[in-house]
């Protein structure tokens, strides 16, 4: 191998260039990414950079001068406009073109944008980038504004978290029953809900946004015939991957472009990781697309191995984390097994100090620990063990989780 390229400036593609290196690589690496930014991690955006509790430092992977140290050529501000898997290479949008020996895809995903009349008006954002972080902090660091967050999914509920810690008015429109069913399920769902009316949020389920209004810029959001003031509006409706550079190269596509779970593609010589790739998971033995930190950060050095000729297998537990006012939380486990699981609980929901168990057929195929630290890993095992486990005995906190491991 001589010359490994990736496309993508996300964790999923500057973890694969840093891996390539720890693995003994010593050809040419060339990173592209769209942004003019060195490679960054997303989560803080919403979290603690938009709250200006952390700086650059906390999201950007490395300073841009320790890709020069390791040998890394960085290409910033530039798109990758066509892949030719066939001839090796990719035109870029300046016109010039790479040529590869293997290449990543790790293009991402974006924000997902409901055709709503008025979605295009000034003040109605989305959050994916850091510049875009950069734009809320200035509009609600100092307070006082009326933000409207259409979509109670992660980044409109931490968003929303971090606006009133501004002191800003906050509505949140979800048109589910309960805020982040589709990734909880409705009764640790409510856990959220009760949480962000105890802040003073104007949280409304159940309801249909009709339009976005304003002359020059937004002013306020109809919902249900009622129109809510807003000096900002968020749409945090999902993510879409960034599937159309391998689509039009003719690569295998589906929620994401596929691969094994060695993140090949259906083309040779072509890998995919990160909120883009939907990958095989041989524990779950079907595909599985996670736009998760934990998920970017692991596959990027699975993808590494992988396009080395190593073995190289991602079977990574989907792990995921929030921070909203004082609950902190993290959570592990296979969502298309959550739906049908049920719900254990150990703890004290009500004080928000707890841990809850999705269990299916006796086995814990999830784990979410609320305000309770440094057992995310004895989840994980758990789950990975596939035992089953005594139902009463998992609710008990005086009984320890190592002692349920076979």
């Amino acid at each position: 191998m001589v010359h490994m390229l990736i496309v993508g400036g996300g964790l999923a593609g500057g973890t694969a260039a840093e891996a390539l290196r720890d693995e003994g690589f010593e050809g040419d690496i060339t990173i592209v990414a769209a942004e003019p930014h060195p490679p960054y991690q997303r989560p803080p955006l919403s979290k603690g950079y938009l709250a200006g509790n952390e700086g650059t430092d906390a999201v950007y992977l490395h300073p841009s001068e320790w890709y020069d140290e390791h040998g890394i050529r960085l290409r910033t501000g530039v798109s990758v406009t066509a892949l030719d898997p066939a001839a090796h290479r990719v035109e870029l949008d300046d016109g010039s073109l790479e040529r590869y020996d293997a290449v990543l895809l790790a293009t991402g995903a974006s924000p997902r944008m409901i055709p709503l009349p008025g979605h295009d008006l000034p003040g109605v954002m989305t959050l994916r980038r850091i510049d875009q972080s950069d734009a809320l902090a200035a509009r609600l660091r100092d307070g006082g504004m009326r933000l409207v967050v259409i979509g109670a999914g992660w980044i409109g509920m931490e968003v929303a978290a971090t606006a009133r810690g501004f002191g800003n008015e906050v509505a949140i429109l979800e048109r589910d029953a309960v805020p982040l069913a589709m990734a909880l399920g409705a009764e640790m769902g409510e856990v959220f809900r009760g949480l962000h009316l105890e802040h003073g949020v104007d949280l409304r389920t159940s309801v249909g946004v009709e339009r976005i209004v304003g002359d020059e810029r937004a002013e306020g959001v109809v919902v249900d015939g009622e129109t809510l003031p807003a000096d900002l509006v968020l749409v945090g409706v999902g993510a879409t991957p960034n599937t159309a550079l391998a689509e039009d190269a003719g690569l295998d596509i589906l929620n994401g472009i596929l691969t094994d779970a060695a993140l090949r593609t259906s083309a040779a010589d072509v890998y995919a990781a990160g909120d883009v790739a939907n990958a095989f998971h041989p524990v779950l033995q079907r595909h599985l697309r996670s736009e998760h930190w934990a998920n970017a950060l692991n596959a990027g050095k699975v993808a590494a191995r992988s396009m080395l000729g190593k073995p190289a297998s991602f079977d990574d537990i989907p792990y995921f984390y929030t921070d909203q006012y004082d609950l902190g939380m993290e959570l592990s486990g296979y969502a298309p097994l959550m739906a049908e699981a049920e719900v254990v609980v150990r703890g004290d929901v009500g004080a928000r100090e707890f841990i809850a168990f999705w269990v299916d057929g006796g086995r814990v195929v999830a784990g979410m620990n609320v305000n309770v630290w440094k057992v995310d890993k004895k989840v994980q095992a758990l789950i990975r063990s596939g035992e089953r486990v005594d139902l009463d005995l998992l609710r008990d906190p005086d009984v320890p989780l190592d002692s349920l491991l076979p």
